[in-house]
């Protein structure tokens, strides 16, 4: 009996490394998996069965499959500029980045807009004391999307002002991440559905269904108010991102609010993702309303998944690296980048381009720091400057190249943004935007520590080690 065990354990193991190769995902990925698998026998192979497997190819959900919502672009034909002929792109500093339009053109039907006002908020405060005065303000609808809600001050605040205007008549559809804000309680969404909005979880997870998709989650943050005014950027709704925490201190975040075209940009990714939870199509000329944005100001929104046939941000990412011809400023509070990213990067240094990468000097996630202290040392050796950001933890989302091109939204620069998350970023095309959020940068500079090489590699041995094995294991979290 116990021989037929061994048999059918040894053909169960042999199956599940042949499905895990076959998976051709990323090389390093992939041998994470197989170690799992081979340490830890029956466990490892269900972990895998449940969370490791990749569903870009077999799609969550098709938007193949969402016919109806291709009358959304339809309403706005309109907008659509032939990037060779548009007269925004004379500008010569522009005319550089035409690629990278022309790319998020094809890999994710990014709209290019031009008519556009952008506001920066580079703290917590400021972000969420103008989001709700506009949420104040609505007198048609709201539409929220988040990756975390938390029910703290800040989240209860919103709460009861969804469900002020929702009494009022104003159309309130929210959509928030099941595992992002596990902690929501049903008292806190049923009150906002009793006053008359839609509430939906972005793919629950309950034994066993859906655990299989518990890695895939909407990381994205959107809120589009009377399809005039958009918000996208890094905050989640958390009174740590106004007052910070005990743990970590301030948080130090990046946001935008925008108005003109782009807007709509932001419409459509809510209403596709609300279709999906709902099973509701929204198709209405009303929710894409005219504006009088007259301010020239390039703009792309592009959002990524695993239901999408192409990772649209990350090369976006890789592209603007590899053609930036100045400098390059990075800031990334999560920073694992896969093979293709670490190359262009540096390469991109070692052809004289100036590369500047600004990471937290404390974490809220262990063995992901771990695993980005693990690339520091091949940064270093490239020339390229690691900044350590100690007044508190930065959050911010950035990067910003020659000047011209700058990209803000909810997208980390590892693995899983790449490949499991929903996420969501604004590309602007923009001189005044981007040197403004590059002074930003500047500014967080002096707040941050620099090692060289040589400091760098007097670390104590065991941090080495423990930094190697967190990279190892870093493609499974």
């Amino acid at each position: 009996m116990s021989l037929i065990l061994e048999i059918f354990y040894l053909i169960t193991v042999v199956f599940t490394i042949v499905l895990v190769i076959q998976q051709r995902g990323n090389p390093l990925k992939t041998i994470s998996w197989l170690l799992v698998v081979l340490l830890l026998p029956i466990l490892g192979i269900i972990i895998y069965f449940f969370f490791g497997q990749n569903y870009r190819k077999q799609k969550i959900f098709s938007r193949k499959g969402l016919r109806d919502l291709e009358r959304i672009s339809e309403l706005n034909v309109h907008k659509i500029k032939h990037i060779d002929t548009n007269e925004s792109l004379i500008d010569t500093k522009i005319r550089t980045k035409r690629h990278i339009m022309k790319l998020l053109l094809n890999n994710s039907k990014s709209i290019l807009t031009d008519r556009n006002k952008i506001d920066i908020y580079n703290s917590g405060e400021k972000a969420f004391n103008e989001i709700i005065s506009e949420l104040e303000n609505a007198s048609h609808h709201i539409h929220l999307e988040y990756y975390i809600i938390e029910e703290d001050k800040l989240g209860n605040n919103i709460k009861d002002i969804l469900i002020r205007k929702a009494k009022e008549g104003v159309e309130v559809r929210v959509i928030y991440d099941y595992l992002g804000s596990w902690d929501l309680s049903d008292h806190y969404i049923d009150s906002i559905i009793a006053a008359g909005a839609e509430v939906y979880s972005f793919l629950p997870v309950h034994f066993p269904k859906f655990t299989n998709k518990i890695n895939n989650r909407n990381h994205r943050k959107i809120i589009v108010v009377d399809g005039k005014v958009g918000f996208v950027g890094g905050m989640n709704i958390a009174i740590r991102y106004i007052e910070g925490n005990e743990s970590m201190g301030s948080w130090r975040d990046t946001h935008l609010k925008i108005e003109g075209d782009a807007v709509s940009s932001l419409q459509q990714i809510f209403l596709i993702d609300w279709s999906f939870v709902s099973n509701k199509i929204i198709k209405s000329k009303k929710y894409f309303p005219p504006h009088s944005i007259e301010n020239t100001c390039l703009v792309q929104i592009t959002a990524s998944g695993p239901d999408s046939d192409w990772a649209s941000i990350m090369q976006a990412y890789f592209s603007a690296i590899t053609t930036a011809q100045d400098h390059i400023y990075i800031s990334m509070p999560y920073f694992i980048p896969n093979e293709s990213m670490l190359t262009a990067l540096k390469t991109a240094a070692l052809s004289g381009v100036e590369v500047r990468i600004m990471i937290p000097y404390h974490s809220d996630s262990h063995i992901v720091f771990r695993s980005t202290l693990s690339f520091v040392s091949e940064l270093l050796e490239a020339g390229i400057h690691v900044h350590f950001f100690k007044n508190g933890f930065n959050h911010s989302k950035l990067v910003m190249v020659d000047g011209i091109l700058a990209s803000v939204g909810s997208a980390n620069m590892d693995i899983r943004s790449f490949d499991q998350n929903f996420e969501v970023n604004a590309l602007i095309y923009n001189e005044k935007i981007a040197i403004s959020l590059e002074k930003s940068f500047k500014n967080d500079l002096k707040h941050c520590i620099e090692y060289s090489l040589k400091a760098w590699e007097k670390r104590h041995w065991s941090n080495q080690a423990k930094e190697s094995f967190a990279r190892i294991l870093s493609p499974l979290f």
